[in-house]
């Protein structure tokens, strides 16, 4: 019994190998089980969602966690905001487990964490759960106006996307307009809706696919106010339309073996997490000749604004911030124009290369210091 809990623990710390700390949450009372993974904090402490997903099992909650952790930690690095990487992931279906006592539990383990781990919404959660969860902890973001906050994140998130189709226009066409190009968008939800309303008013040609029907009845209507126009296809054939550029904005993992050979596109550029099935899907993309600007630059926007909410809320100076989005993806095409290698590999560098510089002289934890921005008393 002894060698195999000594196996066990072995094979706990190879999984979380590169991450600072894990945290398990349980409580049967209010049904919670969460994981909080806080990835690095050598940049300040660690700032990511906390997602509710009925996943199938453990093993399955703790893989995501460690990776969305991962991803936001050179997400922030990218972004230039003083935080490291973290996530939070709790197990329960968001439509018939989630209470008020659940969110409220779990902010007292945010909480006892003491600032290491700040949260907010993510994919199954929403604003008003994290209200519930403000009344346990300060260490919480992206909350309503009403309550201090800064509101909906999806409006900085979807400019910067604009803003990054801007510079992979510019890039691969010559100039950075919008208008007189056809986008392929996978999914019209807050952000995707958003960046085809750009596009429609720029004079583009969209072609559109989602799971709800009225969004696509929606945006049909918008194109006649707008211009431009609107063909609605099936969930499969998005990667096979003659498009200039493709603009995935809901799920993650849609570049892969199966879909990229269908793309003719010149570039991807979207919203939606970890596009990449795989680290070697963007050598692919590069092979087949499509310019691929990396995710976690392009959806930066909604991040730039839960970070500067800690230091009180100015969406004048977010905007300002998430622009810089169009600057940084230019210097990422050079960078990896110059040493022959792919897009997400030269903006991982450059993240890497600014957490380096910082290890030494900035890490939030080393000495005793507050937070430099305003805590919600």
């Amino acid at each position: 019994m002894k060698q195999l809990a000594k196996k066990n623990e072995q094979d706990i710390f190879q999984k979380i190998a590169g991450h600072e700390q894990v945290v398990f949450c349980n409580d049967p009372i209010t049904g919670l089980q969460a994981i909080i993974a806080i990835h690095d904090t050598t940049l300040g402490p660690g700032l990511g969602g906390t997602r509710m997903y009925p996943y199938e099992n453990v093993d399955d909650a703790l893989e995501d966690a460690l990776r969305l952790s991962e991803g936001m930690t050179y997400k922030c690095a990218a972004a230039d905001i003083d935080f490291g990487g973290a996530k939070a992931v709790i197990i329960g279906d968001p439509d018939k487990d989630k209470t008020p006592a659940m969110f409220r539990k779990f902010a007292q383990y945010v909480d006892s964490l003491n600032g290491r781990f700040y949260t907010g919404t993510d994919m199954g959660t929403t604003m008003d759960d994290f209200v519930q969860a403000l009344k346990e902890t300060n260490f919480i973001n992206g909350i309503p106006e009403a309550y201090g906050g800064s509101g909906d994140s999806s409006i900085p998130t979807s400019q910067g996307v604009v803003y990054a189709i801007q510079a992979t226009n510019k890039h691969v066409f010559g100039d950075d307009s919008l208008g007189g190009k056809t986008y392929a968008i996978q999914g019209l939800g807050k952000v995707g809706y958003k960046v085809a309303e750009h596009l429609l008013q720029a004079g583009a040609d969209l072609f559109v696919t989602d799971i709800h029907e009225h969004v696509l009845e929606s945006i049909q209507d918008k194109a006649k106010e707008l211009g431009g126009s609107v063909t609605v296809v099936g969930s499969d054939e998005i990667y096979s339309v003659d498009a200039d550029v493709f603009v995935p904005c809901a799920m993650g993992a849609v570049l892969n073996d199966e879909t990229i050979p269908q793309l003719t596109v010149k570039a991807v550029v979207g919203s939606a997490n970890n596009q990449l099935k795989a680290k070697t899907h963007a050598q692919v993309l590069a092979d087949k000749g499509i310019l691929y600007a990396p995710d976690y630059i392009v959806n930066a926007g909604g991040l730039i604004q839960v970070a500067d909410e800690l230091y009180e809320p100015n969406k004048e100076r977010v905007l300002l911030k998430t622009k810089a989005i169009y600057d940084s993806l230019l210097e990422i095409y050079e960078q990896a124009k110059l040493a022959d290698i792919t897009t997400e590999e030269a903006a991982n560098r450059k993240c890497q290369q600014t957490i380096d510089e910082q290890r030494n002289r900035n890490n939030f934890f080393a000495r005793d210091r507050r937070p430099k921005w305003n805590i919600r008393g």
